[in-house]
Formats: C-alpha cells, structure tokens, sequence
C-alpha cells in the first residue's frame, strides 16, 4: 500500500438551457462533448423537486495532482 497523495479534483457546474417551466430546452451536447474534450467527467446531477435537472456537475483531476 502507498502513502501517495490522494487525489485532488476540481469541478466545473454546467446549468442546461432550459424554458420558463424549468424543463430542458434544448440539447447540451455541444457544452457536453466541449467539457468531455478538456477531460471532464460527469459525477453527479442536481435535481428540480418534480422533475428537471438544475445543474449538471463535473469533476477532473486538479492540476498537479497525482494520478
């Protein structure tokens, strides 16, 4: 077992478009596939009560840290 560093994350918040009904709009994939470029992965959603997602939250390794 190593005594190595643990991780460091940074995370980016990415709120989908979305109409006056706080439903989805239109279609995030470009954001989506532009994050999932610079190395972001998704790690969790945040929810509406009722239904809609709030905001979609995504998390890399920080800069320096060990893989």
């Amino acid at each position: 077992m190593s005594d190595a560093e643990p991780t460091r994350w940074e995370y980016e918040v990415l709120r989908p478009p979305r109409d006056e009904n706080r439903k989805e709009a239109e279609d995030p994939s470009t954001e989506l596939n532009d994050l999932g470029a610079k190395g972001w992965e998704l790690a969790e959603t945040v929810d509406y009560e009722g239904g809609g997602t709030k905001y979609l939250v995504f998390k890399r390794p920080a800069e320096g840290s060990e893989p």
